[in-house]
């Protein structure tokens, strides 16, 4: 069995919805980062067996075999096929899992994992109201889920509040890991260290490379300032993390196409799996999920040298904080969604880009990544930084 690589991994910058990247299709986004991993590997691109895309909101631009129109966007021939796949925020991870499991089978040995979302151009949830506007059907939970779980339909923002609640977090807490991940992605910022994993895209402004979403001046006091999502919660857009634009992708190759090509990895997929959970809460299954990897891999948290959550929202990575004893200095280290957005289908291999370039650029060896997602699942992936 042939152990998965990750060769390259790129990502583009965050656009703030209707920011920097509201002009570009998303197609065209995500042939900027199946172009940047070709260029980077210097590898012949009809070499490439698949592109496994990752995409939540599967309407309008991002409709009718999307990952094919990102092959057909960018510079790939188009001998190269690909497939679109949701799981929700953990759509391109997943991805990343079934080219690593195509890798570790012998029946592929070059293929291409990414995500892409332009939350400016196919909103969030929009995909759903086409029943609505329609006046047909019933959505996406059906009667018989509505009856089985007590709902009319699941909500994220239920979830999050939920589990703050469930783990006693107040607003004030809340909004102060906000701050820090904002003060975090400031300084990575500051210091160059999202240089090597960013691929410009070419707007008509001109090349956008800085993540967009990132507050330099914030403060408690304006984070403090603004409404709970629902009356009498806690939840915030400011402790929440950003509607975002944006793309990302890694090139997982086998040890056969390493030699044939000539390629260097950057690091080795030494675990994942996923797992399911409770529904209506929803998004604390990155919790039971990391245990189980944990346990599968033979590992500790303590083997561990830098761990990405998503911070979908603040109380997210905070419960996953309490519940494991995690070091917090170990996470997300340069900022997470709440200061450098969430790109949902891209979300993924976006945490995994900056996963392996911060595990390189600091001595480090093992990696965890995590996703809370839609419908209670959770993927985590564990890497060794080459």
């Amino acid at each position: 069995m042939s152990a998965p690589y990750i060769v390259e991994a790129v990502r583009t910058a965050g656009g703030r919805r209707k920011g920097a990247l509201a002009g570009t299709h998303p197609a065209d986004l995500g042939a900027v980062v199946l172009d940047a991993l070709v260029a980077r590997s210097g590898i012949d691109p009809a070499a490439i067996e698949d592109v496994l895309m990752g995409c939540v909101t599967q309407g309008g631009e991002q409709a009718f075999a999307f990952g094919r129109n990102c092959v057909l966007a960018s510079s790939l021939p188009d001998s190269v096929p690909s497939v679109t796949i949701d799981r929700q925020c953990g759509s391109s991870q997943q991805a990343l899992q079934f080219a690593a499991q195509a890798v570790m089978s012998g029946t592929q040995d070059l293929v291409i994992a990414a995500g892409t979302e332009s939350m400016t151009r196919v909103p969030m949830f929009s995909n759903m109201s086409v029943y609505e506007k329609a006046g047909i059907g019933a959505g996406p939970f059906a009667p018989s889920i509505q009856q089985r779980y007590g709902v009319s339909a699941f909500s994220q923002f239920t979830g999050a509040q939920m589990i703050a609640d469930k783990h006693g977090f107040t607003r004030e807490d809340m909004d102060r890991f906000a701050l820090e991940s904002h003060r975090k992605a400031a300084a990575a910022i500051e210091a160059g260290a999202f240089a090597a994993e960013i691929a410009a895209v070419q707007t008509e402004a001109g090349p956008f490379a800085q993540d967009e979403g990132v507050r330099f001046d914030a403060s408690l006091e304006k984070l403090g300032s603004l409404d709970p999502l629902a009356e009498g919660g806690t939840i915030t857009a400011g402790n929440a993390s950003q509607m975002t634009d944006g793309a990302s992708g890694v090139l997982v190759a086998s040890e056969a196409a390493m030699k044939t090509h000539g390629l260097t990895p950057i690091a080795r997929i030494h675990h994942f799996s996923v797992t399911a959970g409770d529904p209506v809460v929803m998004l604390e299954e990155p919790l039971r999920a990391t245990r189980l990897a944990l346990e599968k891999a033979g590992m500790s948290l303590a083997d561990i040298d830098l761990f990405e959550v998503n911070e979908a929202f603040a109380s997210i990575p905070m419960a996953w904080l309490k519940a494991l004893g995690a070091d917090p200095d170990r996470l997300n280290v340069n900022g997470g969604a709440i200061a450098l957005g969430h790109p949902l289908g891209a979300s993924g291999t976006k945490l995994m880009t900056t996963l392996v370039h911060a595990l390189r650029a600091r001595g480090g060896r093992y990696g965890l990544q995590t996703m809370c997602e839609g419908g209670g699942m959770a993927n985590v992936t564990i890497v060794e930084a080459l």
